[in-house]
């Protein structure tokens, strides 16, 4: 279908595009869009219907939406910032240039330009840079026939009617109400009579992840944010939440890969930006494998009278950095989702001694039976060979399993501690254990 547009529009055949494309959704027009050259994908832009063109819009790319403002009047620019929802306006001024957002404030109405800096003066990833004002509020005076009458009047404006909020005369919180509970309940009764009054709610500074920790846990739709005297401000829908996780998700990947997070698409940012936030991770990593060096160094005379360790040298440093990193990346994962906090470490040191103990000597015993009856290994090397491993497959899961806690407990974020900094530090114990065995188990001097 999108071949067959876009080869409509390359042959000036607009009328029967418009038809097609009518037949899609906003979503699926706006991936057409980006997938078209600028020119035409301007000139389908503006045969959409007004109220089409306002929902392709917002999901659009911040390139796209840019290429769209330079090229439309005020007064389109105009129509579609009055009816594109409050939150989704904020999030393509934020991204935008100053010269773009000026030309868009200057077709804004004076009442929601004060609304929008405002909106904008807040922190990057709060709850108040995340809200949006277009919420149903009730009074708890109403009874629930004119309560739905309002709701009818008012609800095609608002992001969402299924939760209502209801605040008395100082926009205090006082409770919420569901749609469906309006629905069934009597015509004559009153709002604060069917009112939810344990609110969950939070504030305008708080984080975007502990907010999606609390969407997540209490399965929400809708979320209200209060100021410091707690009267109600706006809502965080469910929408935007669901942008917040893949947003960290995203960060955290990148961490765990030691890399700086960024928000741009891979084909999209440039070679030297994505040099740039991989570097730093990789000098720092570099210059920490120097240990590594320096263990080797010092136990020069032992490889010089047994060659035959350096053969086990690989073996013995990958095991130790996999299994390190299969520990830290659940106690990461675990930490995330708020399965695992900082008073766990005990418990975490505790189940994580049990599992290397179980998998040392099962990694151990398979080795040991291919370097001595398969490889022919002098039994004293392969029991040193063996002994090593079960000692840093042990120690690699205590620090996989614990380093992310205590970079937590540091204010540090646990992703950090993820597979190439556990690999590097446990190179460095991995050729220590290693050396330090066969010269005790080998009677080396």
């Amino acid at each position: 279908m999108k071949d067959y547009i876009i080869e409509l529009m390359n042959t000036k055949k607009y009328a029967q595009a418009r038809k097609e494309v009518l037949e899609m959704n906003s979503v699926d027009i706006a991936e057409l869009l980006e997938e078209m050259d600028t020119n035409n994908a301007l000139i389908l832009f503006r045969m959409l219907p007004k109220d089409i063109a306002v929902e392709v819009f917002a999901n659009l790319s911040n390139e796209n939406q840019m290429y769209i403002i330079n090229a439309i009047t005020d007064k389109e620019i105009s129509y579609i910032m009055d009816e594109l929802f409050f939150d989704d306006m904020i999030d393509i001024l934020e991204e935008m240039p100053a010269i773009i957002v000026k030309k868009i404030l200057k077709n804004t109405k004076e009442e929601e330009r004060k609304l929008i800096n405002q909106f904008l003066n807040y922190p990057a990833n709060s709850a108040g840079s995340l809200m949006t004002i277009e919420y149903v509020g009730l009074k708890k005076e109403m009874t629930v026939k004119q309560a739905m009458e309002y709701i009818k009047k008012i609800g095609i404006d608002k992001e969402t009617i299924y939760t209502c909020y209801v605040m008395n005369e100082n926009r205090i919180l006082e409770g919420i109400v569901s749609l469906r509970k309006l629905v069934v309940s009597d015509d004559d009764k009153t709002i604060e009579e069917i009112m939810d009054t344990g609110v969950i709610y939070v504030n305008t500074f708080d984080d975007q992840e502990e907010i999606a920790h609390l969407f997540k846990k209490y399965d929400f739709i809708a979320l209200p944010v209060v100021d410091k005297e707690e009267r109600l401000l706006g809502i965080i829908t469910i929408d935007d939440i669901v942008d917040v996780i893949e947003e960290e998700n995203t960060e955290d990947f990148h961490k765990m890969a030691a890399m700086e997070p960024s928000e741009e698409e891979y084909l999209e940012t440039s070679v030297l930006t994505l040099a740039r936030k991989r570097i730093l991770w990789l000098l720092a990593l570099m210059i920490s494998a120097i240990f590594t060096g320096s263990i080797i160094h010092k136990f020069e005379d032992v490889l010089t009278s047994v060659v035959a360790l350096a053969a086990f040298m690989p073996m013995i440093m990958g095991t130790g950095g996999n299994a390190g990193a299969q520990s830290a990346t659940l106690i990461i994962r675990g930490m995330a989702l708020e399965e695992i906090d900082l008073n766990d470490i005990l418990k975490v040191i505790w189940k994580e001694l049990r599992v290397s103990c179980i998998v040392g000597i099962i990694l151990s015993l398979v080795n040991f039976i291919r370097l001595y009856y398969f490889q022919h290994v002098d039994i004293r090397i392969a029991a040193t060979v063996c002994l090593s491993l079960i000692v840093v497959v042990i120690i690699a899961k205590l620090v996989g399993g614990t380093l992310p806690i205590i970079a937590k407990t540091l204010k540090l974020d646990p992703a950090i501690m993820a597979s190439p900094m556990i690999t590097t530090i446990v190179d460095a114990v991995s050729l220590f254990v290693y050396f330090s065995i066969a010269t005790k188990f080998l009677g080396i001097a």
